[in-house]
């Protein structure tokens, strides 16, 4: 039998609307995330989770609060389900990062930042580890961060690296399914939850 993963980016911040990279920072809903959060709960509830798992940045632990409530199921937290680091750049708006660092903006290196590819691996391995956990037809909700969440799955689908960008953002509280079955993993939905819609996120240089 297959075993899905459902991965759930946080809800709105301060920091989102200001455009401000967040990294490791530890940055709370705003009342706009709180209520999002909420209303992905009500809709994700209705596939029967059987597990939560959080990065452990209160965002996303947050995020997670509301359908652990309607589930009744405990919220486990990793940290390796955190999000990109910016080094240098967090708590920088873009136009300050633009100023600044104008070579590595075009790149979106962060000084100091983590690479993408140990994103990659970190966020991956996570998934895989709490995944091992599962009972067969289980489903996990993995609660984590825009940047994270697109590295994480096109590790885990096996995509090079040269083509990890074909995957877009993902908008505040929208999330992405996947299931794995004897012939590897499947990208089934991706930043599903909300119309289309611009995405503020430390992903990219225009998040």
């Amino acid at each position: 039998m297959s075993r899905r993963v459902v991965c759930l980016r946080h809800g709105q911040t301060v920091w989102n609307v200001e455009h401000r990279f967040q990294g490791h920072s530890d940055i709370a809903l705003n009342e706009v995330g709180v209520a999002q959060a909420e209303r992905a709960a009500s809709l994700l509830a209705a596939l029967r989770p059987t597990m939560i798992v959080s990065s452990d940045l209160r965002r996303a632990y947050d995020t997670a609060v509301p359908l652990a409530r309607l589930t009744n199921l405990e919220i486990f937290v990793d940290k390796d389900l955190r999000e990109r680091g910016g080094g240098a750049w967090e708590g920088l708006t873009r136009e300050e990062i633009k100023a600044g660092w104008p070579v590595e903006y075009e790149k979106w290196e962060a000084p100091g930042g983590e690479d993408p590819a140990d994103v990659a691996e970190r966020v991956a391995g996570a998934i895989l580890r709490w995944r091992a956990k599962l009972d067969d037809g289980g489903l996990l909700v993995v609660v984590s961060h825009g940047a994270a969440i697109r590295l994480g799955i096109a590790r885990l689908l096996g995509l090079p690296q040269e083509l990890w960008s074909v995957l877009g953002g993902l908008g505040n509280c929208s999330w992405s399914v996947l299931e794995e079955d004897a012939k590897g993993w499947r990208l089934l939905e991706h930043n599903a939850g909300t119309l289309p819609e611009p995405v503020s996120s430390d992903d990219t240089p225009n998040g």
